[in-house]
């Protein structure tokens, strides 16, 4: 394994789920959850021990609708992760009344992951939702146009809805090794779910460690490429 990599165990992509059926309210739920999560002294203690963490956060919803919330950005300190969490508190919503195209955010999770500026051991997307994707093409469009052979994309799962969600990530969206779903009864538990998911991605597992580490941003444009092609492919 490059040294460049053992020295960035972990790339991880967070994309957040503003879409219509996320209100005012959960909104504030949501942020604040993913908040206290990042300043949760077991996450800081996890990602200080494990050698620090390479994050990037984006929102999303319908299509073309994915805004930045944090550019990549390396946490191997306590006072980094505060000044990482102190950036999501800051964070204004983007988007209200657009659906929710899944499909869309895991091609721009691939693009964000072309961008990142070392490589690391290994790369995960963290994929946050209340909802099944209902515009645009679905997961399995993004995981053919995009290499995601190396990554692993884990979901959190919001319940509530009707069709469930939870059976939806299960079967289209989580992918790769080690993937899992976490769920949170309710954007009130979003806090506590997002806490067990870093502390679960944070760790890995054995089979993950082992995959041999590449440039995250050695095709990047191969990337851009294949989401262009998709869009037009799916433009209404």
């Amino acid at each position: 394994m490059p040294m460049s990599a053992m020295a960035c165990p972990l790339a991880l992509v967070l994309a957040i789920d503003v879409s219509s059926s996320v209100d005012a309210s959960d909104y504030r739920l949501q942020m604040r959850g993913l908040v206290t999560a990042f300043e949760d002294r077991e996450v800081v203690d996890a990602i200080v021990s494990n050698g620090g963490v390479l994050v990037n956060a984006f929102e999303w919803s319908g299509r073309n609708k994915q805004v930045p919330i944090a550019d990549w950005t390396w946490l191997d300190t306590p006072a980094s992760v505060q000044a990482f969490a102190t950036r999501l508190a800051g964070t204004s919503r983007s988007f209200y009344r657009f659906p929710t195209a899944l499909g869309y955010a895991l091609g721009h999770a691939a693009i964000q992951l072309g961008r990142a500026p070392r490589a690391c051991a290994r790369q995960v997307v963290d994929v946050s939702g209340d909802g099944v994707n209902n515009e645009g093409f679905p997961p399995v469009n993004a995981y053919r146009a995009f290499d995601y052979s190396r990554t692993t994309v884990n979901g959190l799962v919001i319940k509530g809805a009707d069709p469930d969600p939870e059976a939806y990530y299960l079967e289209t969206v989580i992918r790769g090794p080690g993937a899992f779903v976490e769920t949170a009864d309710g954007f009130s538990d979003y806090g506590k779910a997002m806490k067990r998911k870093l502390l679960r991605e944070i760790a890995g597992n054995a089979f993950a460690a082992n995959l041999d580490a590449e440039p995250l941003s050695a095709h990047p444009g191969q990337r851009r490429l294949a989401y262009r092609q998709l869009r037009r492919e799916d433009a209404p």
